[in-house]
This record gives structure tokens, sequence and C-alpha cells, in this order.
């Protein structure tokens, strides 16, 4: 993949695996979740709640392999599209060299006082561009 990335090593807790020894379908989305603060971070620089400015407008998983506690799970998080005030994330969670799972999550630069969706400030733009391999 030629596109900047953000990438986070995970450690699955024991908590986290369901019956069957694998990780719980559940948690992928929340580790997503944290792997994409660096992304929340170029909107909010100082992540004040009082100032959030994103609203995820929807996901979707897709779980290729079985994840597994007592291994490390990487995941690499990437700007896939950018819209007018919404963009795309693909994150890809990866275990011993085998990617196990890939989500998509949109993202909206949100003004929650009005309640409503703002164009993403060509600053930001251009940041995301810059991680996603296109030009702003």
């Amino acid at each position: 993949m030629s596109a900047t990335e953000y990438s986070l090593e995970i450690h699955p807790r024991f908590t986290e695996i369901d019956g069957l020894g694998h990780i719980n379908n559940t948690v992928i989305p929340v580790w997503c979740e944290t792997a994409r603060a660096p992304i929340f971070e170029i909107f909010n620089p100082e992540l004040d709640l009082h100032q959030w400015n994103l609203i995820v407008a929807g996901f979707t998983v897709a779980f290729i392999a079985p994840t597994y506690y007592g291994k490390s799970v990487t995941i690499k998080t990437y700007v896939s599209r950018i819209g007018n005030s919404s963009f795309e994330l693909t994150q890809s969670c990866w275990q011993a060299g085998n990617k196990t799972a890939e989500v998509k999550t949109t993202l909206v630069h949100y003004d929650y006082r009005c309640e409503k969706s703002r164009p993403i400030p060509e600053d930001i733009r251009e940041i995301l561009a810059n991680l996603s391999g296109e030009s702003a």
C-alpha cells in the first residue's frame, strides 16, 4: 500500500476472547475506535469533548480470519475517501502476518450546536489527503 497510515499495536486481553478462544467480534470495532485517536486529534487536537466535531455515520466489519488471544494485533489506519464533509477510514487488523479483519468507517465533520455537517476545512483536508495518497 502506498498511502501513509497510522499503526497501533494491541495486546489482546484474556477477557476479550469468546467461548471458542477467538477475540470476540464486538472487540474489533472497539480496537479500531482506539486506533482512530490520531485522526480525532487532527480535528480536535486536545480531544476536548466540549469542542467535539466528528460523528460516526456508519461502519462495516469484514471478519477475514479468527483473531486469537496471546499474540499482538497491529491495526493499520488510512484514509480511503475524502468527501465534502465526510471521509472514510479503512482499518485492517493483522496478527502474525495474517489479515484478520477490515473495518470501513465513515466519519462526518459535524457541528453539534447546529446539528448539521460542516465542510472539512482545507488545512485538515490536506492532512487527510496525505494519509490517503491522494492530493487535496
